[in-house]
């Protein structure tokens, strides 16, 4: 996990090694279940003008960041997903202004990653997971 600034600027290009194996399973088996609802979500996030980056917090508990989008159980899944993108995390400064050009260049190809904001037990970053392929 790379820290930017004195503010909580996460910042995660390649998984943050914080995140063990069990979790990282944990959030993969669950994330199989949404997959589909969260790429169209990401594409009409991007299509609308929005954002290009969209970001999905995940969580086993109530948070106050993002809107809604699948409750825990709804399709058999284990966490609550939320629909975000880049500027209201910058917003709330959980992503520092200075930490912007960062995170816009570690984004990966949301056509083919999901970009989830983990905010479970002790565990709180960025996680990008690869979408299934069809």
């Amino acid at each position: 996990m790379i820290n930017n600034s004195n503010e909580n600027a996460l910042m995660d290009d390649a998984n943050s090694p914080d995140l063990n194996q069990k979790l990282m399973g944990n959030i993969s088996q669950d994330f199989v279940k949404v997959a589909d609802q969260l790429k169209e979500a990401s594409y009409q996030i991007r299509k609308r003008g929005f954002s290009d980056y969209p970001i999905f917090p995940v969580s086993n508990s109530e948070i106050e960041l993002g809107l809604l989008l699948i409750d825990s159980g709804e399709l058999t899944n284990r966490y609550v997903y939320k629909a975000s993108y880049m500027q209201e995390f910058v917003d709330r400064k959980l992503i520092g202004q200075e930490s912007v050009l960062l995170f816009t260049e570690n984004y990966k190809n949301p056509d083919e990653y999901c970009c989830l904001f983990a905010l479970i037990g002790e565990f709180s970053g960025f996680v990008f997971v690869p979408y299934p392929e069809d």
